[in-house]
């Protein structure tokens, strides 16, 4: 990462309106990565810890259920937090789906002194941070609903704009290797987040408010960094909400790259979504887990370390020798091996093997993916519309899938039992039956994500 100072013109982004809508040529420095990884580390740990362990805490106690998923088991309605947390992510999905490109397409046509990312960025993470701390105030499902809403809306202003920044900034043959740092902090992000809450034995308001300020304290200073030209306002897109409306329509016929791309990304991330979304109660209701947190942190832990390894190394892999799509195939077909594993072997120490193939598959796939995703966008005028687009396949899916892995859960445990089924050994059939229907769906979607990427004809 050796480049030239900050300080020096090399660093800066062209000063030129003209130089907005041309692919960059000047590597980004060192200390513009670093700041970018720092932020998306704030982002991360604040979107995932709830929903890997505040949300379902919170839930819980909204049934009046032991925040102890072994005393939880031991109730008729165990299967109630598990569904609420399914329908409550959906609805939240439902906001991202118009909040991403959205905010996307207004960044695009922002003409603020200050820039057309920077004023979005600083105003997601304001949105962001705030509906954390209301959400922890919230004891009632409706409630928890309404602001885990808004928390997301928060959630996609914010990386909508600072996603664009790659496009904007960073050269083709850099972007492996930047788009790395988007993903290998949500590792580190989510096991700081869940150690943090366990072990400082925080309650659920204060787990809220701790992550809502490392988030704005970790965001701010890439603010403070990027070197954002202003757009004149003689050269902004028509500002009308027939035509912010109509570009959210991107013709798979007219460029089927940007199809086939976005396809990936919605059933890959569906994929990983399934296989990771309802860990929590997998390790309680599928293993009987004793020490869920002990063991969930375990597992986050295996994860972060392939992760990590699997988009830095790939991602600068990707760069040198140019090729994106075969790393897609082959982390799509990790990611299915790991939730196999998860499916016909249910025991901890083959999910412990798991975290580390599904770490390895998704870390890979992050980095590259957002990569080939920044080349295959239709419109360099709308940059931050159509990366808002792509990352729906990325938000949704993590909101869309709680619900949909609920349904799968809850439909097949209900064959075996109406309270999930009985101890048969050291596993709950019923429970069993409905977790290993999830980890096959998430293996299928996997799979097919890999298999959408085939048709793509500009990006080797």
């Amino acid at each position: 990462m050796s480049t030239p100072a900050a300080s020096t013109p090399a660093a800066r982004p062209a000063a030129s309106s003209a130089g907005l809508f041309q692919e960059p040529i000047r590597r980004v420095p060192a200390r513009w990565i670093t700041l970018f990884a720092t932020a998306w580390f704030g982002i991360w740990m604040a979107q995932l810890t709830p929903i890997q362990l505040l949300l379902p805490n919170q839930i819980a106690e909204a049934f009046h259920l032991p925040l102890d998923p072994e005393q939880q088991l031991s109730t008729e309605n165990w299967l109630d937090p598990v569904m609420a947390f399914g329908v409550i992510s959906a609805i939240a999905g439902a906001c991202a789906l118009l909040a991403y490109p959205l905010t996307g397409a207004l960044s695009d046509r922002t003409t603020s002194r200050f820039g057309r990312r920077r004023p979005w960025i600083l105003a997601g993470t304001l949105v962001f941070a705030v509906s954390l701390v209301l959400l922890g105030l919230q004891t009632g499902l409706v409630g928890i609903g309404v602001f885990w809403a808004t928390t997301l809306v928060g959630f996609c202003m914010v990386t909508a704009a600072i996603t664009a920044t790659i496009s904007d900034q960073v050269p083709i043959n850099q972007r492996g290797f930047v788009s790395g740092w988007v993903s290998a902090p949500q590792a580190v992000g989510t096991l700081a987040g869940l150690a943090l809450v366990d072990a400082l034995a925080l309650s659920t308001l204060v787990g809220y408010l701790v992550v809502a300020i490392a988030l704005v304290v970790l965001v701010v200073p890439f603010l403070v960094v990027l070197r954002d030209p202003a757009l004149p306002a003689s050269e902004r897109p028509p500002f009308a909400a027939r035509a912010i409306l109509a570009g959210f329509w991107v013709s798979p016929r007219r460029h089927p790259d940007f199809g086939w791309t976005l396809l990936s990304r919605i059933l890959v991330n569906l994929g990983n979504a399934l296989g990771t979304t309802q860990l929590i109660y997998f390790l309680a209701f599928g293993l009987h887990s004793a020490h869920v947190v002990d063991d969930l942190l375990l597992l986050t832990a295996v994860y972060m370390a392939f992760f990590i390894v699997a988009a830095l190394v790939v991602g600068r892999i990707s760069d040198r020798i140019g090729q994106r799509k075969i790393f897609v195939y082959i982390a799509s077909y990790l990611i299915a091996i790991a939730a196999l594993l998860l499916a016909f072997v249910p025991a901890l120490n083959v999910a412990i093997v798991g975290a580390g193939i599904l770490g390895l598959g998704y870390g890979a796939y992050m980095a590259v993916d957002q990569a080939l995703a920044t080349q295959v966008l239709p419109d360099a005028h709308a940059r931050g519309k159509d990366l808002g687009i792509m990352n729906i396949a990325l938000a949704v899916p993590q909101a869309v899938g709680p619900l949909l892995g609920a349904v799968l859960v809850v439909g097949f445990a209900g064959l075996v039992g109406s309270n999930g089924g009985q101890l048969v050994g050291d596993t709950f059939v019923g429970a069993g039956t409905g977790f290993a229907a999830l980890f096959v769906a998430s293996a299928i979607a996997s799979v097919l994500g890999g298999f959408a990427l085939i048709p793509i004809r500009s990006v080797k």
